[in-house]
């Protein structure tokens, strides 16, 4: 008696011998052929663009906002982290110091003396004050409703009077008028010069720029490319004519210009034109270079840092600091230890891939051996990951929406065994992918499970909707549950608002799933080839056109049809096969007997819009129908047999 196992006879014991021999040719010829080697080809593709999905050089980011820590969280290593802002005001500060760019016009300056030279000799040849022009008689302030205090407090006399001043000091009877004024232009010349170097600013321009007294004015000259720093008190021509400005400062240097202070100092103001013009542009662009140079600062943190306190939830300004050291980390992480991340992930990939296959292979052999309905099967596959990576983290936290999308559809599409081993493999790779805990993956695997069993048959895109709010429930029990069993204090976990907001999030990803696939069953029946049960219920409905013309062109057939379906749908419910596809199978059976092949096709198309779905759920369950009849004129005429010869 063999307690190990039963004695192998010679016969097996020899074609044992040969299976090494049968295997390496039986793995030569698959590999010779150009199908298997395109569908392998696919397959290490896929697993080399899920390698990038997952970013398998990296380790995964573990935080999410909101996540309790319990013990705290102590930083690992050094890192530094940016302040911004410190940083904008340290570059704001070296902004505010780039000064005012004003372009600078001199040859405007020049023309000053010529001008005041005209009205000189105006006067030095008028003989009276009312033979003095108006013009003349407005710049000098020879008016009656002039006012000079600003310029000269103590200068209060009559306009007759102070022309008889000006005309003795320009001409007189004995001596030369025109070396006078010569004289008196040559002084004046020295006296503005100032105003060439520093010019004459335009106050509209001060307030529309919001520009104070204490800020720095660079004057530029375009022609010589000089650059002076001022201040707005050396621009302004009040100032400059006060007693510290530029030019009032310099009135006791010329003696013969003396009597006439407060005369040319109203001439001034008068004629005077703007030589400064505010360049918004390049102070923009000098203000920009001068921000940008300031280079970004940052906050170092040492090792053993306490980035979260304990019993503390992660906010905002924790995630940063968590995700900043990790990023450090990662930089510090050596060439050899992404190798062999890599390598581990991809022969995790390779497992999961093998286990997947050999489930294809077994028992949809369809979608293993057809290099569409493969690529199909292994680009949903390759999106769900994308998606659900890209949606777990924060603001969204919702992976399970393209996980649960996936199920269903596989669900729907293959069977419910490809569907939860599919949800198996993606929930695996997700949590692992994303540094998710053993708990989310049972939640996933819940929900996921929930998907499967509930999607055997869809009749109605109701079931789906239904569906949704029954994944949201299990969601949010199972959620909510790990969360509380996970808690040390029962209490405390009962009433915890985090827990009870992220429960409710995923249970509304959960239900929106369900809408999603409800709303996208037509295309995906087109992009899978398949028919459900909703599709059946369109097409077995009485009012189609092509049954009705059936009704009009065949009544007898039409009847027939209609008795065989009520045959069929009740035979195949009791042997477990779909009463609803044989019955609609059953509805267009004969269709082809009430008009010739091409029109009875041309009003297949008119009436349904695609040929392939009224005719594959009916040729596919013809042999279905002829068998159930068949063995019901089996069951009739056995017990006809019985009755005679009893």
């Amino acid at each position: 008696m063999a307690f190990f196992g039963s004695k192998k006879s010679r016969t097996a014991l020899a074609a044992s011998l040969r299976d090494s021999s049968k295997l390496s040719s039986r793995l030569r010829e698959l590999l010779s052929n150009r199908g298997t080697l395109s569908r392998l080809s696919i397959c290490l593709l896929t697993i080399l663009i899920l390698m990038v999905a997952v970013e398998s050089w990296k380790a995964p980011f573990p935080y999410r906002l909101g996540m309790f820590s319990e013990h705290g969280i102590v930083a690992n290593s050094t890192f530094k982290v940016a302040n911004p802002i410190e940083t904008d005001r340290e570059r704001t500060q070296k902004e505010s110091e780039v000064p005012y760019s004003f372009k600078q016009q001199p040859e405007l300056i020049e023309k000053l003396p010529l001008l005041l030279r005209e009205d000189l000799v105006a006067i030095a040849q008028a003989k009276s004050l009312d033979e003095l022009n108006a013009d003349s008689r407005a710049e000098l302030g020879l008016t009656s409703s002039r006012r000079l205090e600003q310029f000269m407090d103590q200068f209060q006399e009559e306009p007759e009077q102070t022309f008889a001043e000006l005309k003795s000091l320009v001409s007189s009877p004995d001596s030369n008028d025109t070396k006078k004024i010569d004289d008196l232009i040559a002084d004046f010349k020295k006296l503005i010069s100032p105003l060439l170097i520093y010019g004459i600013v335009n106050e509209n321009d001060l307030t529309k720029n919001q520009i104070r007294a204490d800020d720095a004015i660079a004057i530029i000259n375009d022609e010589t490319g000089n650059r002076r720093i001022v201040t707005t008190f050396d621009i302004r021509l009040p100032n400059q004519l006060s007693e510290n400005g530029v030019i009032g400062r310099e009135w006791k240097n010329f003696p013969r210009l003396a009597p006439l202070t407060a005369v040319l100092s109203h001439w001034i103001h008068f004629q005077a034109p703007t030589t400064l013009v505010y360049d918004s542009e390049r102070t923009l662009k000098e203000r920009n270079q001068a921000r940008n140079l300031v280079e970004e600062i940052f906050d170092t943190f040492q090792r053993g840092t306490i980035l979260v306190e304990p019993g503390q939830l992660i906010d905002d300004n924790q995630l940063a600091l968590l995700r900043a050291e990790y990023e450090a980390k990662e930089k510090k992480v050596p060439t050899y230890e992404r190798v062999i991340r890599v390598t581990i992930i991809f022969l995790m990939l390779v497992v999961l891939a093998v286990l997947n296959g050999y489930h294809l292979l077994r028992n949809k052999k369809a979608v293993a051996r057809t290099v569409s309905r493969l690529s199909i099967y292994l680009s949903v596959i390759i999106l769900t990951i994308f998606l659900a990576r890209l949606l777990s983290y924060d603001p969204w936290r919702a992976e399970v929406l393209p996980l649960v999308v996936t199920v269903m559809v596989f669900a729907i599409v293959y069977d419910q065994m490809m569907a939860i081993l599919t949800a198996l493999s993606l929930s695996l790779v997700l949590c692992l992918s994303t540094g998710a805990s053993l708990g989310h993956f049972v939640v996933l695997m819940s929900v996921s499970a929930v998907a499967v069993t509930s999607l055997a048959n869809v009749s109605s895109r109701s079931t789906l909707i239904k569906l949704g709010f029954g994944m949201g429930l299990t969601y949010f029990l199972v959620y909510w549950g790990i969360n509380l069993v996970n808690n040390q204090e029962l209490s405390n976990g009962f009433f915890d608002q985090q827990v009870f907001w992220e429960s409710l999030q995923g249970a509304g990803w959960c239900l929106a799933a369900g809408y999603l696939v409800a709303g996208s069953l037509p295309f995906i029946e087109s992009l899978f080839g398949v028919v459900t049960d909703i599709s059946l219920l369109e097409m077995s409905n009485v009012s189609h056109p092509l049954l009705q013309e059936l009704v009009r062109r065949a009544p007898g057939t039409y009847n027939h049809s209609i008795s065989v379906a009520t045959i069929g749908e009740a035979a195949a419910d009791k042997i477990g096969a779909n009463g609803l596809l044989v019955r609609v199978a059953a509805y267009y059976h004969d269709i082809g007997k009430m008009l010739k092949p091409q029109y009875f096709i041309e009003n297949m198309v008119q009436g349904s819009g695609s040929l392939h779905d009224n005719l594959a759920p009916a040729m596919s369950t013809l042999i279905i129908i002829g068998h159930v009849k068949d063995g019901v004129e089996d069951r009739k005429s056995t017990r006809c047999r019985g009755a005679r010869s009893k």
